[in-house]
């Protein structure tokens, strides 16, 4: 390797190490911290990601034409990227655990991905260096930049936090509900859209259409999918509205709400997709009755939970009630398969 390329290739192993931290989770030894101070904070994780954005640029530019920096200014600039970019770890890790793990999950792939934006960018530039610059580099040093603008749309609490990651999983069902009810719509074939007659031949395969048998069984299994959704929206309201990050309590509980919502989408991906013909109907069973099982959880721990007071019981009884009126109509539809 060119001695010109020596210190971006250390760069690239001091940037490895650090994304290697991050993503662990754990700070380094160190001694014990002050009180946390939320502003401080995020001042000092905006400031990291606003000179590594800084600093990264400083780097890509230096190195976009035919001739390298001096000596001098290489050393210089390496370290200026490395040193930001250990300010923004250092940030990171000082967000302590108790905050909420939503909040922190959030905040630590905020941070990787700067890290490896920056580990691109500089990868880019030894594989490329001493050309013109390169549309790689552009898009690499574009890269940072939307990663380091991140910062300003990140949460600031763990109530935030889960309000965020509750609302994408929500996205997500909505998508698989609507995506089954396409599919049903006039009693068609589910695969009509993907499927043309002269690529595949004769569509006369029944096992692209659902049986009569199969039909009975899809409503209940919607009725579900349905309730996934409700639950979804109605746990979003509830954080939204009663929702406290102020006690590590509060943010336990609603972490622990996260994370049974994390388990929804996967269970309604897979009962999904064992609806579509030929239907085995003892798998359908089997994923209804997973999914069912993730969504009583869940209101059990939005029940216990202080984001629902009283005045929320009412949905979590009802929704209770249509779980278990759905799951006890896929068993009477397929008792015979057991």
């Amino acid at each position: 390797m060119e001695p010109e390329l020596e210190p971006l290739q250390r760069l690239g192993g001091a940037l490895r190490a650090v994304l290697a931290r991050v993503r662990e989770g754990e700070p380094p030894a160190r001694r014990a911290c002050p009180a946390f101070q939320p502003p401080r904070f995020w001042a000092a994780l905006a400031r990291s990601f606003q000179a590594t954005s800084r600093e990264a640029t400083k780097l890509s530019l230096a190195f976009s034409g035919p001739l390298p920096p001096r000596a001098q200014d290489r050393e210089k600039l390496c370290d200026g990227v490395r040193d930001a970019v250990l300010a923004a770890a250092a940030a990171y890790h000082g967000l302590p655990k108790d905050r909420g793990t939503t909040l922190r999950k959030m905040v630590r792939d905020a941070t990787a991905e700067v890290v490896e934006g920056t580990i691109q960018l500089t990868d880019v530039i030894l594989s490329s260096a001493l050309q013109s610059l390169s549309r790689e580099q552009l898009v690499s040093t574009g890269g940072v930049w939307e990663a380091c603008e991140q910062v300003s749309s990140l949460p600031r609490d763990n109530q935030a936090a889960v309000l965020s990651v509750v609302a994408t999983y929500l996205e997500v069902v909505k998508d698989a509900l609507k995506e089954m009810e396409q599919a049903q719509v006039e009693g068609g074939d589910p695969y009509g859209d993907i499927m043309e007659d002269e690529e595949l031949g004769s569509r006369g395969n029944r096992d692209t259409y659902w049986s009569e048998a199969d039909r009975k069984l899809l409503s209940p299994c919607m009725g579900l999918m349905k309730a996934s959704k409700a639950c979804l929206k109605k746990v979003l309201g509830a954080v939204k509205a009663h929702g406290k990050a102020d006690t590590p309590e509060h943010v336990a509980q609603l972490d622990d709400l996260a994370d049974i919502a994390n388990e929804i989408s996967p269970c309604v991906d897979e009962l999904a997709l064992s609806m579509y013909p030929p239907m085995n109907q003892l798998a359908v069973r089997l994923n209804a009755a997973k999914l069912a099982s993730v969504l009583k959880k869940m209101l059990e721990i939005a029940r216990a939970s202080h984001a629902c007071p009283p005045s929320e019981e009412g949905w979590v009884l009802f929704l209770t009630g249509a779980v278990d009126h759905n799951m006890n109509k896929i068993k009477d539809f397929t008792q015979g398969e057991l």
